[in-house]
């Protein structure tokens, strides 16, 4: 039997989820099959309905070796895990004459841990473990939790945190969740047989296709312990993302109440001298951080260089102390000994990368209403990390619907340690960028308008006349808006100011659940939704209930903040422009995904309001608007009231 072609594959694989083939889709399968088949580094742009995951689906299933998809979002880990990967498979087997297999793979925390569910938790106070079902008590909110989470670990076949529904608190899940560092780990373990994460990487090294998050990649990247099974070829969804993710998991903290917890679980098990040692260090530590101001240090201050390699050396001490000592009379002395040298492995570790001062680290104080202070440490650049560890010995696809800002991919590929494309050698990996358009018309469907005549924002004080844009604006669309705010303080005096001068319902983020928001949002047309970051990149309402987007001005980075400013600052030194590099990319990024929420289907039309003239007047305006959706764009203020009020009435008529 002759081997089956890719359009084949990917016209049984469209047929079996329910799908249209689409030009971009088709274009996107052969791009992947090839960077897979010549072993390639691939950029793909692929705009929203352009049915992405299947381009990539299918040449991963066809190629017959073990593929990594890491996604950003878990909405997205949902869905080719519960609806493509099903459907696909089923649809590929015949063609293939094989059943391709697949998996999904998330950090350890991530899964229920049965040895604390049954056995207890270290309790930080006394010796041993305590049972936290006892503890809590079963009428409050987290003793339910615990008991429902009691009942659901007889059922579950995964433990998967995401599996429980409807889920728990931070809280509650880590009564009955380790860290990797804090597990015995499945030899030592009484239910090591039966554990979750255990049985999750033994599924995924059987697998043709394991599905994981970007923070577990950039853990299998770093930290050098293969959390990952072997593979050739890596797919990188929402890869946007990737590098905000990466520096995430590569930045250290240290808090006064995170050494202090070090401190008590390593008491009982190390002699007087070491243990009192740790404790001098971590009450030095605190003093100075009742006293830090929020900001970068750009050098290491000679008080807290001191207390830092105070904390070292003492953690040091206890570390080795821990490895050599054993006391029976401690019940379960090997959790309790395990979750101690976690704790105060965590303390080494950041203050000594921090005292060591590296000129490729970032570190500055950060002040918490709640919380307190906390001392920060993250990478300049992951650009290197990343050209080194994700490039090396594979192939990497990278594929979302913005990777293409200001009209190429350099910009994004900069930031993932790549040289310009077309160029690099032998130490720097060669790549293609490709771009399959999108299946909507966007000119004939969206309108970008920039209020040009309003004035520009300064970084504090009311907005008055950007309120009164957007209160006019809202109005002719008849809600129908999300409103993408650049902070939480200027979603909430919107939402505030449009509550009393329309009638209209105004969702806000953070008074209802992210999910339940949207919910209320996509259920009724007249309600309009507010928020800050997350509701760039994670809505997706197609139909009338999102006809009108607004950005209340361009997103940069704040000027104080310590790390994207030490980046600017980087590029400046080595002769680039700082701005375009770091905050006008940035603000392109959030700007493209932003926009992206007007349009998620065929039949959408609407507005994307830009309630900021420096788009239209600036010399960067140009940049951004070129990293945007090519909507009919526009300045006329008149012009696009008539336009909302002619969409409202259109959907109004057909019952919307």
């Amino acid at each position: 039997m002759t081997k089956p072609s890719l359009p084949e594959l990917l016209h049984a694989a469209v047929t079996a989820v329910g799908g249209t083939e689409r030009p971009g889709q088709a274009a996107m399968a052969e791009a992947v099959a090839e960077a897979i088949d010549t072993s390639a580094h691939l950029l793909v742009q692929a705009g929203t309905g352009t049915g992405k995951s299947l381009g990539y689906l299918v040449p991963a299933l066809a190629h017959g070796e073990r593929v990594v998809v890491a996604t950003a979002t878990l909405a997205l880990q949902r869905q080719l895990v519960e609806r493509d990967l099903p459907r696909t498979v089923e649809a590929l087997h015949p063609l293939l004459r094989r059943r391709p297999e697949f998996a999904m793979l998330k950090g350890r925390s991530n899964y229920l841990c049965l040895h604390r569910l049954h056995e207890g938790m270290p309790q930080d106070e006394e010796e041993g473990l305590f049972d936290q079902f006892e503890a809590a008590a079963p009428t409050s909110r987290l003793g339910q939790d615990l008991l429902r989470m009691r009942d659901w670990a007889d059922e579950t076949e995964t433990g998967d945190r995401d599996d429980l529904t409807p889920g728990v608190s931070d809280r509650a899940w880590s009564q009955v969740s380790v860290s990797s560092r804090e597990c015995l780990g499945a030899s030592k373990c009484a239910y090591g047989q039966e554990c979750f994460a255990e049985l999750a990487r033994e599924r995924a090294k059987l697998a043709d296709v394991v599905v994981t998050n970007h923070a577990l990649l950039a853990i299998d990247a770093i930290e050098g312990a293969p959390v990952l099974p072997q593979h050739e070829v890596l797919i990188v969804d929402e890869a946007h993302e990737l590098v905000s993710r990466v520096t995430g998991v590569a930045t250290g903290e240290l808090t006064p109440g995170q050494v202090n917890r070090a401190v008590r679980r390593a008491a009982k098990l190390v002699d007087e001298k070491a243990a009192d040692a740790l404790q001098t260090a971590a009450e030095t530590f605190e003093r100075l951080m009742e006293l830090a101001l929020p900001g970068r240090l750009e050098e290491i201050p000679e008080d807290l260089a001191y207390a830092l390699m105070a904390l070292r050396d003492a953690a040091r001490t206890v570390i080795t102390a821990l490895g050599n000592t054993r006391d029976r009379s401690v019940q379960d002395e090997d959790v309790v000994r395990k979750q101690a040298m976690a704790s105060v492995e965590s303390v080494h570790t950041v203050a000594e990368r921090i005292a060591n001062g590296s000129e490729w680290d970032v570190v500055w104080y950060e002040r918490h209403d709640r919380f307190g202070a906390s001392l920060r440490v993250a990478p300049l650049s992951v650009a290197g990390l990343l050209r080194e560890k994700l490039f090396e010995d594979r192939s990497v696809t990278l594929t979302s619907a913005t990777l293409k800002l200001g009209g190429d991919f350099n910009g994004v590929g900069a930031s993932l340690g790549l040289a310009p494309e077309g160029t690099g050698g032998d130490e720097v990996p060669q790549w293609k960028g490709v771009d399959v358009g999108s299946p909507f018309d966007y000119r004939k469907q969206g309108i970008l308008y920039v209020a040009r005549h309003l004035n520009t924002p300064g970084r504090e004080g009311s907005r008055t006349d950007m309120l009164d844009e957007l209160a006019e604006l809202v109005e002719a669309a008849g809600g129908r808006t999300l409103g993408l705010f650049s902070s939480m303080r200027a979603a909430q005096a919107a939402a505030e100011e449009l509550r009393v001068r329309l009638d209209l319902p105004i969702l806000l983020q953070g008074e209802e659940t992210l999910g339940e928001l949207i919910k209320g949002f996509a259920a009724d047309p007249r309600t309009c939704l507010f928020g800050t970051l997350s509701l760039w990149q994670g809505v997706d309402v197609p139909g009338p209930s999102s006809q009108l987007v607004v950005m209340d001005r361009v997103p940069f980075p704040r000027p104080d903040d310590p790390l994207m400013s030490a980046r600017q600052k980087a590029v400046e030194e080595a002769g680039g422009n700082g701005f375009m590099a770091v905050a006008a990319t940035h603000a392109a990024l959030l700007m493209a995904q932003g926009a992206g929420r007007l349009v998620r289907a065929t039949g959408d039309k609407g507005v994307v309001a830009v309630l900021d003239p420096r788009l239209a007047t600036a010399r960067y305006g140009s940049y951004l608007r070129s990293s945007l959706p090519d909507f009919w764009y526009t300045t006329d203020r008149n012009q696009v009231r008539k336009s909302l009020a002619a969409i409202d009435a259109a959907a109004r008529a057909d019952g919307m």
